[in-house]
């Protein structure tokens, strides 16, 4: 469809357009069997993350046939995966090729587009069916109606909104703030709200406190499925008052169309599939908790705030929407990853001026993307750009970087493997590590501890040239591998580095014995060595110390 302003929209702009092109790109698989939402639902859907399936191998799973622990069942249906299952899910939401999120992520930051709201008299989609007043507290109504799953059975105490868009707004500047939160089911009409005190300052939270301070309650409208552009501005960090939702249309190319929401002050997405509208308690707070937090533990019972539901409004026929979250990688991970990644290799080379710099990668599985980013630079990049980097990166976001590591343009960030391999090495680490204190501990369980941590610097890059790789050369691993395919030998997953190279350390003499050797003419090369015996000399006495090539 074109938007108002006259340019193309290429990314869905509800849910149900995102999960038709999913599904026509075979990233979506519907479960028609009966599927018990407090015990199976999550539990299925996590071995796609924890079964050593590929990213590019998972997919969004849409379940037709929700019941639950109690026996009963649901017609609505329940979609997890279909935010950030993987990298290519993700770029569907975007409607753009994957290379191309950082770049977009960024522009829609520099000329956010505001929304557009409904005329007056027309219904939004999301508003097809309002609940209010008896009705929400009714057994077996209100959030009881909606089919919640428990994320994390045998440790969650309820089930649990996670696919949220929180949306509050500044009671005195008015800007809107959208946060991703988690709610638990308390009862009918009421949710526990964790609006975590974040470092750099979640704004709902800020919010709370200034409604606190007026001693008036807070308005608040959690969404539950709506375009992903919307909902990608949940998670991210941005600028306090920077109106997420205007973001969202500079990410979407056109205005998020909006509607004044029924019972509180507050202005939701028209077409999203459910709202729950409601007031947050200023006055007291609530234990909420344990659930299975997004950094990979158990967060344990804390006081948090406590959601009065007003109204529940609804498509005709919604589709409740859920993300996996807890041990990582999880599309809470990735959600952040691949939009935090091009925002700080921008920070590091286009604010910063980092020479060098090629690339950003967060360490993902089990460590949640905040904790270890790994930053890759050209071969030859200065050491005074490289520790300037490192230190960069480690104080973008109080939250992200607690370890911090270097590493040159040939190591695979994504390969763990590869990067302990540059540490072996390339890095002394009296010379090329730095730890320095006064961190906070950021993101993390509360059990135990201070609280207080540290931050570790790594310079693992290769400061002086070396000796080439030992393996084969690239154009034998490669016609070796197309006799494996031939021979229809088990299907090959290339790991990084899969070939020889070299790296500084090589003369071309030994480029001819290399030849030689691999078309039978080695005794040439027996013949040349003799040639150049020496005497006088011990057998650890390198070539080149008695004056010779190489």
């Amino acid at each position: 469809m074109a938007d108002p302003v006259g340019t193309n929209i290429t990314a869905p702009v509800d849910l149900r357009q995102h999960l038709d092109r999913l599904e026509a790109r075979g990233l979506l698989r519907r479960i028609d069997r009966a599927i018990n939402k407090d015990t199976e639902l999550h539990p299925l859907v996590r071995w796609q993350f924890r079964g050593g399936i590929a990213e590019a191998d998972r997919r969004a799973f849409l379940f037709t046939n929700v019941v639950d622990g109690a026996g009963r069942r649901y017609d609505m249906p329940v979609v997890v995966g279909a935010m950030a299952g993987s990298e290519a899910i993700y770029a569907a939401g975007m409607g753009r090729p994957a290379s191309e999120i950082g770049q977009a992520w960024l522009a829609a930051i520099a000329r956010p587009i505001a929304p557009l709201m409904l005329p007056a008299g027309q219904t939004a989609p999301c508003q097809q069916v309002v609940i209010t007043g008896e009705a929400l507290g009714a057994p077996g109504g209100g959030l009881a109606g909606l089919p919640v799953p428990v994320s994390t059975p045998g440790f969650d105490a309820a089930p649990y909104l996670t696919a949220t868009l929180c949306i509050t707004v500044d009671p005195e500047t008015g800007v809107r703030n959208m946060g991703t939160y988690r709610a638990a089911l308390k009862a009918p009409d009421r949710l526990g709200v964790r609006m975590a005190t974040r470092l750099s300052g979640a704004g709902g939270y800020v919010h709370w406190q200034k409604y606190q301070a007026r001693k008036e309650k807070m308005p608040i409208a959690i969404v539950i499925g709506c375009a992903p552009v919307i909902m990608f501005t949940g998670p991210q960090k941005l600028a306090i008052d920077l109106d997420e939702m205007a973001v969202a249309g500079g990410l979407l190319g056109g205005p998020i169309r909006t509607v004044r929401a029924r019972t509180v002050p507050l202005d939701v997405p028209a077409d999203a599939e459910i709202v729950i509208e409601g007031w947050i308690d200023t006055d007291l707070l609530e234990p909420e908790g344990p659930f299975g937090e997004s950094h990979g533990h158990v967060a344990l019972e804390d006081y948090n705030m406590s959601m009065r539901v007003s109204a529940i409004t609804h498509r005709a026929a919604p589709i409740f929407a859920s993300i996996i979250s807890q041990v990582t990688p999880s599309e809470s991970s990735l959600i952040k990853r691949v939009a935090y990644e091009p925002l700080f290799l921008s920070h590091l080379r286009d604010h910063l001026n980092i020479k060098g710099i090629a690339r950003v990668v967060m360490h993902e599985p089990l460590s949640n993307i905040r904790k270890i980013i790994f930053l890759q630079f050209a071969r030859g990049t200065p050491r005074t750009e490289i520790w300037r980097g490192l230190e960069g990166a480690a104080t973008l976001q109080a939250q992200c970087g607690k370890i911090v590591i270097a590493v040159s343009e040939d190591i695979d960030p994504h390969n763990a493997d590869a990067v302990f391999w540059s540490m072996a090495y390339r890095c002394d680490p009296r010379a090329d590590t730095l730890i320095t204190p006064y961190r906070s501990g950021g993101h993390g369980p509360k059990s135990g501890g201070g609280g207080g941590d540290s931050t570790m610097l790594i310079d693992a890059t290769l400061k002086h040239p070396t000796s080439p790789l030992a393996l084969p050369a690239q154009r034998y691993m490669q016609a070796a591998k197309a006799i494996w395919e031939e021979l229809e030998l088990p299907r090959l997953a290339p790991e990084s580095p899969w070939h020889g190279y070299e790296l500084g350390d090589w003369d071309s003499l030994w480029d001819e014995y290399a030849a030689r050797a691999t078309t039978g003419g080695w005794a040439e090369n027996g013949a040349q060595t003799f040639a150049r015996r020496r005497g006088g000399i011990r057998p650890e006495t390198p070539v080149r110390d008695v004056g010779e090539a190489p």
